[in-house]
């Protein structure tokens, strides 16, 4: 998480023959966190990042409908940055992918070096095609995901979901899903308050997760057990329902004692610990959509014991399902309220 007067270094990537809006989005939304909120509100602007932009060569690139945008500098001269992202560029990777052939090494090297890197819409075939992804989680838009699965077998497309976020790299759904991962972005490295502060200074919606219902992203620090990784999906998908350990062991083809053993190397956490937070991720993408009976949330998110399902939410966001919702509803954001 970003200190306050430590800025993050944010590369965006531009790339020809694609979408402007997913180079621009991001530029507009890394730039406004800390700063534009603050500014409407009297207060010192606070900027959490310092954005570039940069091309393969450092030359202009021209979009899909022919806007050109003139980068600060060449992905060379990008030589530490916490975060990199990528533009998207056209549909299919076989007609573009080698002309943009120098992105996908610089990209492998970048996150050798420590770099988060993130892709959104046809962009990610970028980390795709540097290997990145394989045996990853990722998701791109449904209208390329049968060329992607074909041309990147290797990688767990997840094309369900609008964002995802595995082991350091970041992947978005479509062009609209560019202010929902830049956002997520945000949050992950600058906490809540400063994404739900920049959310309503551009009169965004905070991140969708997922383009049916309530999707969770992976909640645990990354991991190379499949195993574990097939337990956390199975928790985030279904975790209305009360799963037993004993269930998950079975199903996972070990012992309980392997099992919990292993979650918790994998993740940090206990099984049910893991289940309790995924549920109360989904009941705050409830409460800031503005859900109008707290006790209907807690039934959503498998907690029939509304008092019980209060004292969990305040436990790991410090106040209760209520404030949270007066705080951070989207219905209630369009009032613009004072902190």
């Amino acid at each position: 998480m970003a200190k306050s007067n430590d800025k993050l270094e944010v590369a965006i990537v531009l790339v020809n023959e694609g979408y402007a809006s997913t180079a621009i989005g991001p530029i507009e939304v890394f730039a406004s966190a800390g700063a534009m909120w603050n500014e409407m509100q009297g207060a010192r602007p606070d900027p959490r990042f310092r954005v570039r932009t940069a091309s393969i060569d450092g030359q202009p690139v021209e979009s899909a409908y022919g806007l050109r945008i003139a980068p600060d500098c060449a992905i060379a001269d990008i030589v530490a940055a916490d975060l990199v992202m990528i533009s998207a560029s056209g549909t299919l990777p076989e007609e573009w992918m080698s002309r943009h052939a120098a992105l996908p090494p610089w990209l492998r090297e970048r996150y050798a070096a420590g770099t988060l890197v993130a892709g959104v819409c046809s962009g990610v075939a970028f980390l795709a095609e540097a290997g990145l992804l394989d045996g990853h989680r990722a998701t791109t838009h449904w209208g390329v995901a049968d060329t992607f699965r074909a041309r990147y077998p290797d990688v767990l497309w997840r094309t369900d979901l609008l964002i995802t976020e595995d082991a350091g790299l970041y992947c978005g759904g479509g062009v609209n899903a560019t202010s929902d991962l830049s956002l997520y972005l945000v949050e992950r490295l600058c906490g809540h308050r400063v994404a739900i502060e920049c959310s309503r200074a551009l009169l965004l919606d905070m991140p969708r997760l997922n383009q049916s219902g309530y999707a969770i992203l992976p909640l645990a620090r990354p991991h190379d057990d499949e195993k574990v990784r097939m337990i956390e999906d199975l928790l985030s998908a279904n975790f209305r329902r009360d799963i037993s350990v004993d269930e998950l062991a079975e199903i996972a083809g070990m012992s309980r004692r392997n099992l919990v053993r292993r979650f918790k190397a994998a993740t940090g956490h206990m099984p049910r610990a893991y289940l309790q937070l995924v549920r109360v991720a989904a009941a705050r993408t409830m409460l800031e959509e503005g859900a109008p009976s707290i006790q209907q949330v807690g039934a959503a998110v498998g907690y029939d014991d509304a008092e019980f399902f209060r004292r969990i939410f305040k436990r790991h966001n410090g106040v209760t399902p209520a404030a949270y919702r007066e705080r951070f509803s989207r219905r209630l954001r369009k009032s613009w309220p004072a902190d």
